[in-house]
């Protein structure tokens, strides 16, 4: 009886119907993410590069006893390349395209998985490197200017496409499943070629084990960061694509730049050498 008087009365004032439909609406939609959240993905991100920009690595150091060919190159200038190379900016729209169609709990293991393999494959990618530089016994001047060289490259080469139209956007979404995770989430769209290869050139130009392991520190911190992004790419991809396009260029040009300090650094030490 009392259900039907309230019925009643609603249907006798369809403003208060209205406005409880809404009500109704807003409750089963799922929350958007606020302005917290985004604030905290912003400050990991700034928090990492500050702490990176506190400390240097003596890369490339000469024999034992000799004065060092290379200044000390910072922290946050190996972070800044290899944040361009592994780092948010290619996991973004790759993820949100893969898990369009996917289940948040999907999704999330999705990311999880991803960034374990990731990570798994550039602890295998450094061992192996290692191993096969130290067996082929590659002067350090020469592994420089061929870091240099890829550092350089791939920088110009993500500068210039910058300005490039974008693909078509309508490609055909496939089913999202857990295997999409390894491949192409983890490889090749966050463990790249150049990624892996100027992670081996950090390592053995880095002289000894508190360098290497900055090194590793600083690769954890930039997998973090992709699980983050990955997790709340469906609530932060209009708002971090832009952010990361801009962070992009600018830091696209600040890698150009050292590639070539690289490069310099080498031919100079192989022209009085």
């Amino acid at each position: 009886m009392t259900t039907g008087f309230f019925r009643r009365l609603l249907m006798q004032d369809p403003d208060r119907r209205s406005k409880i439909l809404r009500a109704r609406t807003s409750l089963r939609k799922p929350k958007s993410l606020g302005a917290s959240a985004k604030l905290r993905l912003m400050l990991a991100l700034m928090v990492c590069m500050g702490f990176a920009s506190s400390s240097k690595i003596a890369l490339a150091a000469g024999a034992p006893g000799s004065q060092p060919w290379m200044e000390p190159v910072p922290v946050l200038q190996i972070f800044t390349f290899l944040f361009l190379m592994l780092g948010p900016f290619k996991v973004v729209g790759p993820f949100a395209k893969i898990t369009e169609r996917a289940e948040p709990r999907l999704a999330r293991s999705i990311a999880v998985r991803a960034t374990l393999v990731s990570s798994l494959a550039l602890v295998l990618a450094a061992a192996l490197g290692q191993s096969t530089l130290s067996r082929y016994g590659i002067p350090l001047p020469d592994l420089a200017l061929a870091g240099g060289l890829i550092l350089f490259l791939v920088a110009l080469r993500a500068t210039l496409l910058q300005s490039a139209p974008s693909s078509a956007a309508g490609d055909e979404v496939a089913v999202p499943t857990l295997n999409m995770a390894i491949t192409p989430l983890a490889l090749p769209t966050i463990v790249t070629p150049y990624g892996v290869a100027a992670v081996i050139i950090f390592l053995a130009l880095s002289p000894d084990l508190e360098g290497r392991l900055m090194i590793g520190v600083i690769l954890l911190a930039i997998m973090l960061l992709n699980l983050i992004v990955m997790l709340l790419a469906r609530h932060i991809q209009r708002f971090l694509g832009v952010f990361l396009q801009i962070l992009g260029a600018v830091l696209g040009i600040v890698q150009v730049a050292l590639g070539i300090r690289f490069i310099d650094h080498a031919l100079k030490w192989l022209w009085s050498s």
